[in-house]
């Protein structure tokens, strides 16, 4: 079991939640802190990953930053209702970033599980996912987009709960086309907020990154994501 820190914070503009993350992550780095996990929300706000094309940038903003990060992945957004861990933790010796991006994915669709949604993985495409039925096209509700220097990481998981949907409307999420996005809320056919998901999220949080084994949730058949680059942004190969 590894010492695990959660601080949940509320709603923080993204640039000092980002600001606050690097100052934890020089901590651990150090060895001056635990592992820390931020929870919080966003105010509106689009963050531009490294692979982001100019045409997936959203054209009308309403008014929302587009902020260029320094993680892997392209462009999503966050904002109210959508809750948002990001781990900041030293990953061990036997724990390589796929598996810890594994883990992190594991986390949502474990937490989606325990309000009844199904979701999986799409090999091929990052976050988590609800298969194609008879209420929509195939939907992407939880999205990750990493960061690993000095083998400590940042940035991390976003999970839609009763987020308004008519912000993905003015880009291309994650640079799919071809998918939608939906909320724990459009899918439960109730209002699921963010201070309700936020401590089944941590508990989930608890077990996966405690760095044991665990059986992973079979996979949705495969699906190619436009590449131009790493998911995850890794600043340094060694954890020195």
């Amino acid at each position: 079991m590894t010492d695990l820190r959660f601080d949940s914070i509320g709603t923080i503009d993204y640039l000092d939640a980002w600001d606050l993350q690097r100052e934890v992550h020089a901590k651990v780095v150090a060895g001056e802190q635990e592992g820390t996990v931020l929870l919080l929300e966003h105010p509106p706000v689009y963050t531009a990953g490294k692979r982001t094309d100019p045409h997936e940038r959203p054209t009308d903003t309403n008014g929302a930053p587009v902020v260029d990060v320094d993680r892997g992945g392209k462009i999503t957004f966050h904002g109210p209702g959508q809750l948002v861990a990001y781990p900041i933790v030293r990953l061990p010796d036997h724990v390589r970033v796929v598996d810890f991006v594994r883990r992190l994915e594991e986390v949502m669709i474990r937490t989606c599980a325990d309000f009844g949604v199904t979701t999986a993985r799409v090999p091929g495409r990052s976050g988590v996912w609800l298969k194609a039925d008879e209420r929509g096209e195939e939907r992407k509700i939880g999205a990750i987009g990493l960061r690993v220097s000095k083998g400590v990481t940042m940035h991390g998981i976003a999970l839609n709960c009763d987020v308004a949907l008519d912000w993905y409307d003015r880009f291309i999420p994650c640079g799919i086309s071809d998918a939608g996005v939906t909320t724990l809320s459009v899918e439960t056919g109730r209002d699921v907020t963010v201070a309700e998901t936020l401590p089944v999220l941590q508990r989930h949080l608890e077990t996966y990154l405690a760095w044991e084994p665990y059986d992973a949730t079979p996979d949705y058949d495969p699906k190619p994501e436009p590449s131009h680059g790493p998911r995850i942004e890794l600043l340094t190969p060694s954890r020195g």
